[in-house]
Parts: structure tokens; C-alpha cells; sequence
């Protein structure tokens, strides 16, 4: 099927085809595509590319914001679009998330809140770590190192639909179980896991518990989990090199205000939050703005500014520093049951 492919497009790409009939690739896609992009000359790598994708037309690249085209007279026909209506290259959806909230100037970290967590730290050097994910920025002349957890929204999703309550029921409960979750620790590989463990057979484990845990502790852990996995996944990045100054929080889970607290508790950081926290539709808008703005362009600190911020609270960081201990100890140490789980799991399904 390869061997007939003719041509490379990532989502957004696609649909800037459909729309305009322009072929092109952002850089920030295209530094996916590895070992076919060259991050460092902000080019596609002629020899990796001859070597594994010879029959495919190179498409040219161009950065997120860049205008790929106008609407043509058939898409216009085809989706109400005027002919002629510039169409923004585009990227990948968690890229442009950090467009959202403004989080992809230097020592910015991104941390959206969704269905999975999702980690972008954005530097001006290249990093490589081989955990985590290194790729060009959304902007000439950035780089990032990514990372993200399989299961978060996920997580508190299956939680809730286990037990029945709904979300402020659990909220209410898990505010009232304290830090540590009166002595539970659960790993939340509920689904494999992505950075920095990369370990698809990673399960979930739910330690410490006994007849006198309720729904409410079970919900803080996951909480407190999730939190857990974003603090592995930073000081991956900082050891890596990365120099975050400054998170900025997106997505649907923003809305609650305890994870944020155990999120910012656990990790020792302050998180920004943005007014709108819709996030990846917003920031190709704003994308699309910029390219087209007649006079001054758009600030994104205009179009959405931060309203709140999130303070760790001192007093839990010692309980929370002797938990990640063990929370990165007790993945060690399951490890070796669990895989061999997984793989029942795999021959019996």
C-alpha cells in the first residue's frame, strides 16, 4: 500500500488540499514524519527521504500560520466557503492548543487538560531525549520537546461511569479524602502509557487500598495520579534541558479547579489559566487572524487573556514529594506481573 502512495499529507494538510489544491506540509507536521525531516535546517532530509519515500511527491513546507491558498470555485460550491477565502496552512491539533493560550513563546510549557494529558515545552535549541518527543515549534525558529500520558480525562471518565456519581459528587468526595488519598496510590496506565515510560503493556495499579476506601479516595487518586505522571514527564524535560518558565493550562479538565490545584500541589509549579480554554479550534482562528490582518495583527493576549492562576500550597509538598517516590517505585516494581498480564490479556481477546 505504501509503495502506491503518491503523495504525504497530515489532517490539516489534507483539508488545505481540498479547500485550495495547494500541496503542503507545516514544519511542525512535518517533524513528525521522522526520520524524513531535518530539524535543524528546517528542511525535508533528501537522503532519508530518497532512501524510504522516493515514489512520494515532496510536498513543500511552509510554518502553521502561513497562507496555503484561496478557496476554489468547486470547494466553494462543495462547503458555502467564498471563493477566494485565504486558507492558513494549519498544523496538529495539540499545537495549535498552545496558539490558543499563548503558550509557545520561549521556556513556555503547554499542559492541556483532555481526554489524555498532553505536555509541550517550546525552547529555541533542539533537545532529544529518547522518552519524549522532539519536533520543530508551530513558529520559525522554535523547537519543542513533547510528551503525553495515555489516560487522564479517560481515567476520571471510567471512574465516574463505574460508580454513577457524577462529576461533583466525585469532586466533592475527593476534595474531602485529603492529599494522599487517605493512603491509596494508583498508576495511571489505565491504557499503556506514552512518555516517559513508553510502555504500551503498562496497566493500570491501584495500591494501598482496603474496605475502608470509598469512590472519593479512589477519584483523588486518579487526580493525584495524572498530576504524578505530569511531574515524571517535566523533570524528564528539565533533565533533558528544557528551561520552563511558565505554564499555561487548556482544556475541558481547566474547568475543574481541583486537579488543577493537586496538578500545580504535586509538581511544585504555578499554572496560568486562560479565559477560553476551548483550545485547538480557537488557536487555528487566531492563526488564521494573524495571516489575514490588514492592519496591526492580533495579540493572542487580547483575544485571551489569563484569569486565573494556580498557587501550589507549600505545606503538601514534603507528603507529595515522599508519594512520587513511591509512585515511581511501584511501577518498578509491578512492572514484570503486569506485562505478563498484558499478554494474557492480548492472547486471550
Amino acid at each position: 500500500m505504501f509503495a502506491r502512495a503518491k503523495r504525504l499529507f497530515m489532517p490539516a494538510s489534507w483539508l488545505a488540499r481540498r479547500l485550495t489544491g495547494a500541496y503542503a506540509l507545516d514544519h511542525q507536521s512535518a517533524s513528525q514524519t521522522s526520520p524524513l525531516y531535518d530539524i535543524e535546517g528546517e528542511r525535508w532530509h533528501e537522503p532519508w527521504w530518497r532512501r524510504y519515500a522516493a515514489g512520494i511527491e515532496q510536498p513543500p513546507l511552509a510554518w502553521a500560520g502561513d497562507i496555503a491558498g484561496t478557496v476554489t470555485e468547486q470547494a466553494a460550491a462543495l462547503t458555502g466557503i467564498p471563493a477566494g477565502t485565504p486558507v492558513i496552512t494549519g498544523t496538529i491539533d495539540a499545537w495549535t492548543e498552545a496558539v490558543s493560550v499563548g503558550a509557545h513563546e520561549i521556556g513556555d510549557l503547554m499542559l492541556m487538560y483532555g481526554t489524555t494529558m498532553f505536555l509541550i515545552a517550546t525552547g529555541e535549541q533542539t533537545l532529544r531525549t529518547p522518552s519524549m518527543w522532539t519536533t520543530a515549534g508551530a513558529f520559525d525558529g522554535t523547537r519543542n520537546l513533547a510528551g503525553g500520558l495515555s489516560t487522564s480525562g479517560a481515567l476520571t471518565g471510567w471512574l465516574k461511569d463505574l460508580t454513577t456519581a457524577d462529576y461533583p459528587q466525585l469532586l466533592a468526595e475527593a476534595e474531602a479524602s485529603g492529599p494522599g488519598a487517605r493512603g491509596l496510590l494508583m498508576l495511571p496506565y489505565f491504557a499503556g502509557e506514552r512518555t516517559p515510560i513508553q510502555d504500551p503493556d503498562a496497566r493500570g495499579v491501584i495500591a494501598g487500598i482496603t474496605l475502608e476506601h470509598g469512590r472519593g479516595d479512589l477519584y483523588r487518586a486518579a487526580l493525584e495520579a495524572t498530576a504524578l505522571g505530569v511531574r515524571h514527564n517535566v523533570e524528564t524535560m528539565r533533565a533533558a534541558g528544557a528551561d520552563i518558565r511558565r505554564i499555561v493550562a487548556v482544556g475541558g479538565g481547566t474547568q475543574g479547579r481541583l486537579w488543577l490545584q493537586i496538578v500545580s500541589d504535586i509538581t511544585g509549579l504555578v499554572q496560568e489559566v486562560p479565559e477560553t480554554t476551548i483550545g485547538a479550534s480557537y488557536g487555528a482562528a487566531f492563526l488564521a487572524a494573524v495571516a489575514t490582518a490588514t492592519g496591526e495583527a492580533p495579540r493572542i493576549e487580547d483575544w485571551n487573556p489569563v484569569t486565573d492562576r494556580i498557587e501550589p500550597d507549600p505545606s503538601v509538598r514534603a507528603p507529595y514529594d515522599a508519594l512520587f517516590d513511591r509512585y515511581l517505585r511501584l511501577y518498578a516494581g509491578t512492572s514484570d506481573v503486569v506485562h505478563e498480564l498484558a499478554a494474557e490479556q492480548r492472547s486471550s481477546s
